[in-house]
Formats: C-alpha cells, structure tokens, sequence
C-alpha cells in the first residue's frame, strides 16, 4: 500500500473516531458548557486533559482491540473486565449507547424544532429516514458521511473562533469565571472516559477492518488532535457568550448573534455532526446485537430504526443533561482499566 493510501486511510479512521465524538451534544455546544464550559477558567485546563486522554485512549482503544481480533466491544470488555464480568458491562454498555444514540437523535429534532421552526417528531422521522439509507449501505456509509462531515466542522469551528477575536468579545471579563470544584476536576476524565465508551461500539470494528496497526495508531493520533483542537476552540467561543445556558442549541444562537449571514450553513453543519454519531450509535449497536440474535443484517437495521422512533417525544436537553454526566462517571472504570491492561503482543 502507497504513503497516499495508508493516509487515506488513517484520515478514514480518524474522520470516524471525531464524528462518533462530535455528536449532538459537541455539536451544539450544549455537552461542552455540561463538562467544561460551566466552570470557566479551570474548564480550559479540563479541555487540555481530556484532549490527551482522547489522544492516548483512542490508541490504546483501538491497538488493543485489533490484537485480540475483537470484532465487537463485547469481545474487548471480555479483555479488559474478564469473563464473569463482562457480559453485565456489555448490556450495560449497549443500554448507554442506546440511550447515546436516542439523545443524538433527539438532537436532530431539537435542530429542527428550534432553528427550522418544524416540528420535533417530524426532524426525528427524516433523520431515521436518512440514517436508515445510510446505514444499508453498510460500512462505506459510516466512512463516507464523515469524510464529508468533520472537515466542515473543523473549517466552521476555526472561522468562528476567529470571527469571535475580531469582534473583540472574547473571554470578557464579565463572562468568565472559574470553578474548582470536585466535579470540575473530575469533569474531563468523566468526558474522555464517556466518549471512549461509546465510540467503542465503532472504533473496535473499524480497528480490525484496518490494512494494519501503524495506520490504526496513526488514525486514533490524528483523530485524538483535532478532537483536541476542536473542544478548545468551541469553549473558548462558548466561554465568550453570557447567556449560554438559556439554549438547547446554544452554538447555533452565537452564530444567529454574531454572524448571522452564515447561520444557515451552520445550522446544517450541527446537523451534519448529529447525523454522523447517529450513525455511529446504529452502526455499533447493529454490529454487537448481531453477534446476539441470528437476523440478517438489512432487518436489524430496520428493526433498530423502528425502536429508535420512539424517542421522539423526549426532549434533547434534559435527555443530554441527565444522562451524559451519569455515563461518564460509569465509564471512568473502562478509562482505569484502559491504563491498567496490558497490550497483548
């Protein structure tokens, strides 16, 4: 395989692991204010840690489970918690992935109910409609929908940090404030830890599916970076706006402020990011209940979209706020035992 290849598909990898990452909650800034933003200053230092933890998991994460073979996150927590335990973690987890992947789908709705002016149910429904499409496409559409994502989200998160310098509004005084509280130090392995956790359910898969392991590692590095990038640049700019948390989509309203002739577009951006973890939940969960129950593929697709539609009528915000910081305090087990595993030869 060519040098233009092997990053090709390192590039892949890691387009995959930061659109996993930036779901509904990155996207819209609402779980960035959850886990950094809400504690000013000391939530910057939280931005740093989380960005290595990113950066060192993801590698970790993915190497560990190319070496066993695993082909689902089953097979890696049997690795990492041991037989007995295992199983209970695994329904465990797939329960949190699931809950993950209906507050990304309620996201959607909330982008079409409080930017569209739509109705919620009917953002839910064209979202499954595409996510169905996407997903029968099998892994190509899991690569192909990021590949086109995460560099509008790049691109569109530099702007506005830059925009936000030139318009002198940022990190004023009157607006920041620093909070160094228990929960503000646990705050950024709780985040890493949660997201390594869900990502797993694509990351393990994509891992084995690999040409071979310097590009996984090479994959996991450049996704954990600009994963780093991102988180740092989107706090500052949430950091800069006082009335952050009266929004469900807090980043759209900065946008519609500030530079509202490019509202628009980012609109479609945050939506783009919600599709693309809505994809990822789907194409984990497809992955891991196969192993469980004999349906071909195409109708477990289905079947997983027709359960999903049930979200609808739960509302993204207060799903987003009780349920990440919950999982990511569980899933500081799986960031420990990460560290404290050996990697298999």
């Amino acid at each position: 395989m060519g040098k233009r290849n092997e990053w090709s598909e390192a590039w892949q990898i890691a387009a995959v692991y930061i659109g996993t990452v930036i779901g509904a909650g990155f996207a819209t800034g609402r779980e960035i204010i959850e886990f950094f933003t809400r504690y000013g200053a000391a939530g910057t230092v939280g931005v740093a840690v989380s960005g290595f933890l990113f950066t060192w998991g993801g590698v970790r994460l993915m190497v560990m489970a190319r070496r066993i073979g695993a082909s689902s996150y089953d097979e890696l927590n049997r690795y990492l918690f041991g037989k007995t335990v295992s199983p209970f973690v695994t329904l465990m987890m797939t329960a949190m992935i699931g809950g993950v992947t209906a507050v990304m789908i309620a996201g959607a709705g909330a982008v079409f109910e409080e930017q569209l002016g739509w109705t919620r149910q009917g953002g839910v429904a064209l979202t499954l409609a595409l996510a169905l499409m996407v997903m029968l496409l099998g892994r190509k559409g899991l690569f192909g929908v990021n590949v086109f994502v995460v560099p509008m989200m790049v691109l569109f998160s530099v702007f506005t940090f830059m925009k936000t310098v030139m318009a002198g509004e940022l990190c004023r005084a009157d607006v920041v404030a620093s909070d160094y509280s228990l929960k503000a130090v646990l705050s950024p392995f709780s985040y890493a830890a949660f997201n390594l956790a869900m990502a797993q359910a694509v990351l393990v898969p994509v891992a084995r599916e690999a040409s071979d392991e310097q590009i996984v590692k090479r994959g996991a590095v450049l996704g954990g970076i600009v994963l780093t990038v991102l988180l740092l640049l989107n706090h500052i700019v949430l950091l800069s706006f006082p009335y952050k948390g009266s929004y469900d989509i807090p980043m759209a309203e900065i946008v519609h402020t500030f530079f509202s002739v490019l509202y628009w577009f980012y609109v479609f951006v945050i939506y783009g990011e919600i599709f693309t973890s809505v994809i990822g939940g789907l194409f984990g969960l497809e992955r891991q209940v196969r192993v469980w129950v004999p349906v071909r593929g195409k109708w477990l697709v289905i079947l997983l979209v027709v359960l999903f539609a049930a979200v609808s009528p739960f509302h993204y915000g207060e799903l987003l706020s009780f349920i990440y910081p919950l999982f990511g305090y569980i899933s500081l087990i799986l960031l420990w035992l990460l560290w404290r595993r050996k990697l298999p030869r």
